[in-house]
């Protein structure tokens, strides 16, 4: 489990967010940042033991970094107020599914899929769903399935993409750009035993979703 403080750093973070404020509470970022990594890490140990792909991933090749790219933004906050970290087959570059977790105050939520294909993956995740649409529906319908999603998230083409009518059963789910899916958590979970086991029953949830993009893609 996580400690209360580090959720605190997240919610001070995002009431100062400059350089000078981060550089006085240095020591408490880092104190902050090396309790998130312990419970990656733990997570990552526990998954290791049913997926192969885990064994030889520690903490850092999951953790994204807190520093945000401002050049193309509007907002020139210069910090993330949030911690995350992905699990993929390898690692946090890797283009296809996985699951996440992202840890923010009173906006946590545990996730994944996959998001912004680019246009050839999504042209095979199309694919994929069209081909296999009795299989795919069964996943999303499923209870384990249910019990923690209730909708595909991401941006919808107002028209069916090329090649698909409108009158194809799978079709809303074709007009999809992003395959991702999530489930709030509140802050106080975190900070209470059991949370790593709540994660990663809410992973084994979402496993078979990630199985079928990741096999359409791969």
């Amino acid at each position: 489990m996580l400690q209360a403080n580090t959720l605190i750093f997240l919610e001070n973070l995002a009431a100062n967010n400059h350089k000078e404020w981060l550089e006085a509470n240095r020591k408490i970022y880092e104190t902050a940042r090396k309790d998130f990594e312990g419970f990656v890490q733990s997570i990552l140990n526990q998954l290791a033991t049913t997926e192969d792909g885990f064994i030889e991933q520690r903490a850092k090749d999951c953790m994204f970094r807190i520093f945000r790219d401002v050049r193309f933004s509007k907002n020139k906050d210069p910090y993330k107020t949030n911690f995350g970290a992905v699990f993929s087959k390898r690692g946090k570059k890797d283009v296809g599914g996985g699951y996440y977790v992202h840890l923010e105050p009173n906006k946590s939520f545990i996730g994944g899929g996959i998001w912004q294909p680019e246009p050839d993956m999504l042209k095979k995740i199309r694919q994929e769903i069209d081909y296999n649409f009795d299989e795919f529906n069964a996943i999303i319908s499923s209870n384990a399935f249910k019990k923690y999603f209730t909708q595909i998230d991401g941006e919808q083409l107002k028209k069916p993409p090329k090649g698909y009518e409108a009158t194809n059963p799978a079709i809303e789910f074709l007009k999809l750009k992003s395959f991702t899916v999530g489930t709030h958590l509140k802050d106080e979970s975190f900070t209470q035993k059991g949370i790593e086991d709540k994660v990663l029953h809410i992973f084994h949830a979402m496993q078979p979703f990630i199985a079928f993009l990741n096999r359409a893609v791969e």
